[in-house]
C-alpha cells in the first residue's frame, strides 16, 4: 500500500543512502548551514526595507543608531504596527489554533519534529515586530524559520529521531553564528540550548553548520549583523574577581528581567481588554521612550557598538540602560514577537561600563577598562536570560580574539549562569514554556519519556472484589497461587485498596472480618496518563510493588501496574535511547 505524505519526501534510495551512511547528514549540515545562512541575510534585509520606509531612514541606516526619530513615525509606527499585530494573532488563532513549537520544545518532547508553516508564521511576526520598531532581537525568528527548514528536511529523509534532532540543531547553529559572526558561539548555541548536549557524533555536522551559515551571511557584507568591539586593554588577575561579581549582579539582573516579562503577561491577561490592544499600547509606550532615546526601538543593532558606548557621558549611559530594560519588557510583555539574546547583549554592555565607572568611584585608582566591563556584563546578563555560558564565552573569543578575557568572561557567565539556575532554575525560553504548563528546562530528549505512560505500560485484566466480602469468602474465591493481589471496590465500582492474596490467608487473621482490614494503598493511585518518571517516584513514595491504576475522574480501576514491570520498561528505553546516540559515533 503507498501512502501519500503532505510533505516533500526524498527519493527512497536516496533516503536508504543518507540513514546508512554518517557522512551525508554533513552534507545534508551543509544545506542546512546554506539556508540558515540566508535566513539570516532574507530577514535582516526584510527588516531594514521596513525601517527605510516606516521611518525614513537612508538605506544602510540603523534604526537604533539614530541620534533622532520624528516624533510622530517614533508613536504611530510601533503603536499602529502593535495593532496590526493584534488583529493578525487573533485571525491566526481562529486558523491556528495550537502555538507553534520553537526549536527546544521540538527537540525536548517531540523528537525534532517542527511545523513549517507554523516556523513561516513566526519568522514573519518577528520581521513585523522588529520592523515597526519594537525593543525584540531577531534571533528567535532567525532559529525558529532555520529549525524549521532543517525540521522539514529531515522529515523528508526519515530521519532517526537522533538525527533528525541533530538538524533542528544544526539550524540554529547556522542561524546564530551568521547573525553574530560567531561560527563556535552557534555551534555551541546548538550544543547547549537545541539539542541538550555535545556528543563527538554531533560535532561534524554542527560545526558545518555552523561554519556553512556565518560564511554564507556574510557574503552579503551590508547585512553584517556581528558584535563590533573597540580594542580591549590589559587584563589582570584582580578582574577575575571583580568579574565574578558583575555575574552575580547580572543573574539577579537577568531574573528581574524574565519575571518581568512574565508579570506584564499576567497583568494584561487580567484587564480584559481587547487583545490587540496589548501590543497597540505596548508599542506606543516603546514609542515615547524612544522619544528620549532611539536606541531603544528594535533589537538594538546599531548602537551595540563599544567604542561608542565608552565615549557616552555615564548620565546618558544610565537612562538608556533603564529604557532599553523597560521597552524589552514591554515589548514582549504585551505580545510583540522576538527575543532578548541581543538586547541583553547591548544591555550587558551598558551595565559592564555602569559598572566599571560605579567600581572606580568606590575604590578609587582601580581604573577598571570599560571596555573590557562591557565585554563582561553583556556575556554575563546574556548567560543568565539566554541559558548558554560556553556560548557567551565564545562569543567573547570571537569578538574580541582575547584568550585572557575569554576567561576573566567565564568565571563571570559561571557565576551568573549558576546563580540564575538556583534561584530562578529556567532560561528564558524555558521560563516561557513553564508558563505554558511544561516543566522542560533543557532541550534535552524527554519526549520519548511522556510516550511510555501508565496506561501503555499497565496489566488491563485487573481482578476486582467487593471490599466488603468476608476474609474466608475472599480465601475460597482466590486461593493461594491464584492471585498476587486483588483490587478491591465498593459497591458504584470505585477503588477502595489492594487486597493481597497471601495476607488474606495468613493463619492468624480473623475470617469473618471484611477486607476492608486488611487493604492498602487505599489512598494511593496511579493514573493512566501519567509519565513512567512520574509513576516511579510514586511507587517510591508509597514503598509500593504494586499499584492500581484508576480513571482521574470516577476512581474506578481499570489497570494494575508493578514496580518492577515500570523499572524494566524504564530501563530498557533508556538503553534503546543510549544506543541510538552511540551508534552514531
Amino acid at each position: 500500500m503507498i501512502t501519500k505524505s503532505r510533505y516533500l519526501e526524498a527519493p527512497r534510495r536516496l533516503r536508504a543512502f543518507v540513514r546508512a551512511h554518517e557522512t551525508s547528514l554533513v552534507v545534508l549540515a551543509a544545506l542546512v548551514g546554506t539556508i540558515g545562512g540566508l535566513v539570516v541575510a532574507a530577514m535582516g534585509a526584510a527588516v531594514e526595507l521596513l525601517h527605510v520606509a516606516l521611518f525614513n531612514l537612508d538605506a544602510g541606516d540603523r534604526l537604533s543608531s539614530q541620534l533622532k526619530i520624528e516624533p510622530l513615525r517614533a508613536l504611530l509606527v510601533p503603536s499602529l504596527g502593535g495593532l496590526l499585530l493584534g488583529v493578525a494573532f487573533l485571525q491566526l488563532a481562529r486558523w491556528r489554533p495550537a502555538r507553534e513549537i520553537d526549536p527546544i520544545e521540538a527537540n525536548a518532547l517531540h523528537g525534532g519534529r517542527m511545523s513549517f508553516r507554523g516556523s513561516v508564521i513566526v519568522a514573519l511576526q518577528t520581521i513585523w515586530s522588529s520592523g515597526v520598531g519594537a525593543s525584540v532581537g531577531l534571533e528567535a525568528g532567525f532559529t525558529q524559520l532555520s529549525s524549521g527548514l532543517a525540521a522539514s528536511l529531515g522529515r523528508g529523509f526519515h530521519l532517526r529521531r537522533a538525527d533528525q534532532r541533530l538538524m533542528v540543531g544544526c539550524g540554529a547553529a547556522a542561524a546564530i553564528a551568521g547573525a553574530f559572526g560567531a561560527p563556535l558561539a552557534g555551534a555551541f548555541y546548538a550544543f547547549e540550548l537545541i539539542i541538550g548536549g555535545y556528543t563527538p557524533a554531533s560535532l561534524t555536522p554542527v560545526g558545518v553548520a555552523s561554519v556553512v551559515g556565518y560564511f554564507v551571511a556574510h557574503a552579503f557584507t551590508v547585512l553584517s549583523l556581528g558584535v563590533g568591539v573597540g580594542p580591549v586593554g590589559e587584563v589582570l588577575g584582580r578582574d577575575l574577581v571583580i568579574a565574578g561579581l558583575l555575574g552575580i549582579l547580572a543573574a539577579l539582573f537577568g531574573i528581574g528581567i524574565m519575571r518581568g516579562v512574565a508579570l506584564l503577561e499576567t497583568l494584561l491577561s487580567k484587564a480584559g481588554l481587547w487583545p490587540p490592544l496589548g501590543p497597540a499600547l505596548g508599542g506606543l509606550a516603546v514609542g515615547l521612550l524612544a522619544l528620549s532615546a532611539p536606541e531603544v526601538l528594535s533589537s538594538g543593532h546599531g548602537a551595540l557598538h563599544f567604542a561608542g558606548i565608552v565615549s557616552m557621558p555615564l548620565a546618558f549611559i544610565a537612562a538608556v540602560f533603564a529604557l532599553k530594560t523597560i521597552a524589552s519588557v514591554i515589548s514582549l510583555g504585551t505580545g510583540f514577537r522576538g527575543g532578548l539574546f541581543f538586547a541583553t547583549l547591548f544591555l550587558g554592555a551598558l551595565g559592564g561600563r555602569l559598572f566599571a565607572a560605579g567600581a572606580d568611584m568606590v575604590w578609587p585608582g582601580l581604573n577598571l577598562d570599560p571596555n573590557v566591563y562591557a565585554i563582561v556584563g553583556m556575556s554575563a546578563l546574556s548567560a543568565s536570560v539566554i541559558g548558554g555560558p560556553l556560548t557567551m564565552s565564545f562569543i567573547a573569543l570571537e569578538s574580541t580574539g582575547d584568550l585572557w578575557l575569554t576567561t576573566v568572561v567565564l568565571v563571570a557567565v559561571i557565576l551568573s549562569t549558576q546563580i540564575t539556575r538556583e534561584l530562578f532554575g529556567y532560561s528564558f525560553a524555558t521560563w516561557r514554556l513553564h508558563l505554558r504548563g511544561e516543566t522542560i528546562r533543557s532541550a534535552a530528549d524527554v519526549g520519548w519519556i511522556r510516550d511510555l505512560t501508565v496506561r501503555r505500560l499497565m496489566r488491563p485484566d485487573v481482578a476486582t472484589v467487593n471490599a466488603d466480602m468476608p476474609i474466608a469468602a475472599f480465601r475460597g474465591k482466590f486461593p493461594l497461587g491464584s492471585k498476587t493481589q486483588v483490587v478491591a471496590v465498593d459497591e458504584a465500582g470505585h477503588y477502595v485498596g489492594l487486597a493481597l492474596v497471601a495476607e488474606a490467608h495468613a493463619p492468624d487473621i480473623d475470617t469473618t472480618q471484611d477486607l476492608r482490614g486488611i487493604l492498602h494503598h487505599q489512598r494511593v493511585v496511579l493514573h493512566p496518563g501519567m509519565n513512567i518518571r512520574e509513576a516511579i517516584a510514586v511507587f517510591d513514595a508509597a514503598e509500593a510493588e504494586s499499584l492500581a491504576v484508576v480513571e482521574a475522574g470516577d476512581q474506578r480501576p481499570i489497570g494494575i501496574l508493578t514496580e518492577a514491570h515500570a523499572m524494566r520498561r524504564y530501563a530498557e528505553e533508556s538503553e534503546r535511547r543510549r544506543r541510538e546516540v552511540i551508534g552514531d559515533v
